[in-house]
């Protein structure tokens, strides 16, 4: 008893929501800013973009542009949000090893067991640091 326009099940064009068409535009930015995109050919890509009703319509403004995903890590926000990440896990790897510290005083071992967890906590540590880096493989 619905009094909708009737659904095709087959129908191959999606909306494409706000968010979507923001996450193109952040790419479109973002080629823009490493020089990819000249601010006439952005400004084109940008009006298409928000204009596009559907995923299909959206999929062709980043079609030339490589790696998209490296392109968006390098906006400043990106950065700086990696850096946060990064700092709390080097906070995390502190916290841990002196616990583990306090620990070995306490149990009054003969040798210096946390070396080991302490290790693998670094070793950690450096693999993000690493990964972190601008340009860094994903």
């Amino acid at each position: 008893m619905s009094t909708g326009p009737p659904m095709s099940t087959t129908t191959t064009e999606i909306r494409a929501s706000d968010a979507e068409r923001e996450h193109v535009a952040r790419i479109l930015r973002a080629a823009t800013g490493t020089g990819l995109l000249s601010l006439a050919e952005v400004e084109e890509r940008l009006s298409a973009c928000y204009a596009a009703r559907y995923r299909h319509e959206l999929q062709p403004l980043t079609a030339d542009l490589p790696d998209t995903r490296r392109l968006l890590a390098q906006t400043p926000q990106a950065r700086q949000a990696t850096r946060r990440r990064l700092g709390g896990h080097a906070a995390l790897v502190a916290v841990l090893a002196a616990l583990l510290i306090v620990a070995w005083a306490i149990s009054e071992a003969p040798f210096f067991w946390p070396v080991w967890p302490i290790a693998f906590l670094v070793f950690g540590l450096f693999r993000h640091a690493r990964r972190a880096r601008p340009g860094a493989p994903a």
